[in-house]
């Protein structure tokens, strides 16, 4: 007898404040490491969440937990409020979008055809709007005007903006992007920000890795700072960004100044003249 496989479900849209994922006492082991300890974190609708910390402090891991891409050792992570392990793949799909740190393909495709490539998950759904998904999302990362050339071409700049792109063509409500900003330029890491900005003004979940405290302080409306595998603080930028706690942190000397013009926060390692 031939069994039908049941066709995914798209989410129904989500209220500003809605937890799209969430870690709950969350423990994730690596070989003999245990790479997360007692973790809590939420990602809510209308929000951008910047993951901080020094190396090693298990930023990309638990980005990846809050994918339902890794086994978890104890605890529970949750999407859109069911056990991360019960959704299927495709499913998972329509519901969180993942940028990993880096872009690698073996084949020649065209810069447009790697942003296409974000639309697979609703092709079993009639992808109607699959045109319109593609062409926004260039636009959005500037990468248009170099849609016919191949992916292998371009800087490592270029391929970060067209691999952030085929995440936000997927148009789901969940995005969890790993160092977005790391390959980019001043202004194309601006870019990137008021991208997610854009993403959790229009009501999504904004999860994003970042080294570059600054841009946290600037855009992300809530804060993880990560030491060690576990939490250091939890909330907005102006209450996580306290110069003794990221002085222990990161075990360097930092200042926390108000910007003379604006009041907004400058973060800078203290140096000795």
């Amino acid at each position: 007898m031939r069994l039908l496989r049941r066709r995914p479900t798209p989410p129904p849209p989500a209220d500003l404040g809605d937890v799209l994922a969430e870690a709950e006492s969350l423990y994730v082991r690596l070989g003999s490491r245990e790479v997360l300890q007692g973790v809590d974190v939420v990602a809510r609708a209308g929000e951008v969440l910047a993951l901080v910390g020094p190396n090693g402090a298990g930023k990309s891991t638990l980005l990846a937990a809050l994918a339902g891409d890794l086994a978890v050792a104890a605890g529970a992570v949750r999407i859109h409020g069911r056990p991360a392990s019960q959704w299927s793949a495709p499913e998972l799909a329509l519901r969180r979008a993942v940028l990993p740190q880096s872009a690698a393909l073996s084949f020649p495709f065209s810069v447009e055809d790697v942003v296409r490539m974000g639309r697979a998950p609703w092709a079993s759904l009639g992808g109607e709007d699959d045109d319109s998904a593609v062409a926004e999302a260039m636009d959005a990362t500037e990468v248009t005007p170099f849609a016919p050339r191949p992916f292998s071409a371009l800087s490592g700049g270029e391929r970060a903006r067209v691999a952030l792109a085929r995440v936000l063509a997927q148009r789901t409500p969940l995005l969890l992007l790993d160092e977005p900003t790391a390959a980019l330029d001043l202004r194309h890491q601006e870019l990137v920000l008021r991208v997610c900005r854009e993403r959790a003004r229009a009501g999504d979940a904004v999860v994003v890795v970042l080294h570059d405290l600054g841009l946290a302080a600037a855009y992300a409306h809530r804060v993880a700072l990560l030491c060690a595998g576990r939490v250091a603080a939890d909330g907005p930028p102006a209450a996580v960004f306290e110069e003794r706690l990221l002085s222990d942190v990161y075990d360097q000397p930092v200042e926390v100044l108000p910007h003379p013009r604006t009041n907004a926060l400058l973060i800078t390692p203290r140096r000795i003249s």
